[in-house]
């Protein structure tokens, strides 16, 4: 049931259309959560690159104007029927996924973000870039209240694309990992397996990333299409670039692991 006190209207920014490539700020109606579902008031959405490749067209577009930003921090201001998790006022992120069938074999086996019928925030519905968003109670997070909503909005994201990457390449204890590119989910990547007591290798193409990954406690940072100092157990390419996928190859250690993190990459070059 809604507060009285909810506007109804809001200010939100929606895709113009993927041929031009761009945003734009309309006043919409605040949405209603529908059965099983909250309203969030926004406290803060991250930017993520994927917002990038929704509104220029790199991904199909799934929902014409739709609003962008899957990385929400916010509190609940009114519920769905049939909902029982959150009460009004608590804290919760809404991610990219949105929600699966629960069926299918991925589903079942605990990999619900390869469901053939998935829906995603920001593209298939709407999402952060507004004051107000909708969410399935089912595919929102708990957040503490402690944690400021700035860097709280980017793990909900990036961090869970770096954590999940970072997981996918077996890095053994101590091992030696390269990161190509060095943006959202990398930053968060690196400093999380430094904790772990790994060494790091950061290989991006900016003069600023390199610096702040080498304050982070780097071992080595180059540019992107170099080689590291030594052969890696493990990389991640977070850069969308395929053509790095055979440099990264090439500076891995015998029995090496290279994870391709991004939802979107140029063609591969031919791999001898």
């Amino acid at each position: 049931m809604a507060r009285p006190e909810l506007p109804r209207t809001m200010t939100a920014w929606e895709t113009v259309g993927p041929d031009l490539g761009r945003v734009r700020p309309v006043e919409r109606s605040v949405p209603a959560p529908g059965a099983g579902e909250v309203l969030v008031a926004v406290e803060a959405c991250g930017v993520c690159r994927t917002d990038l490749h929704v509104t220029e067209g790199d991904l199909p577009e799934h929902r014409a104007h739709v609003v962008p930003g899957h990385e929400v921090v916010g509190t609940v201001a009114a519920l769905g029927s049939g909902t029982s998790r959150f009460r009004l006022g608590d804290r919760v992120g809404v991610a990219w996924l949105r929600s699966t069938c629960g069926s299918c074999r991925w589903c079942r086996s605990g990999r619900e973000n390869l469901c053939p019928r998935a829906q995603f925030t920001g593209w298939d519905a709407d999402g952060g870039y507004a004051d107000f968003t909708t969410v399935p109670e089912a595919y929102a997070y708990r957040l503490p209240d402690d944690v400021p909503a700035e860097q709280a909005a980017p793990l909900l994201c990036a961090g869970i694309i770096g954590y999940r990457a970072l997981r996918r390449t077996g890095l053994p204890p101590g091992g030696r990992l390269g990161l190509y590119g060095f943006g959202a989910s990398a930053h968060l990547t690196a400093q999380l397996a430094l904790a772990q007591g790994a060494e790091v290798h950061v290989l991006t193409r900016g003069e600023e990333a390199q610096r702040l990954a080498l304050e982070l406690g780097a071992a080595s940072a180059g540019p992107a299409d170099g080689l590291p100092p030594v052969p890696l157990d493990a990389s991640i390419l977070f850069a969308p670039a395929g053509e790095l996928v055979p440099v990264a190859l090439a500076g891995l250690e015998q029995g090496g692991t290279l994870a391709l993190a991004g939802i979107h990459l140029t063609d591969i070059p031919t791999l001898d």
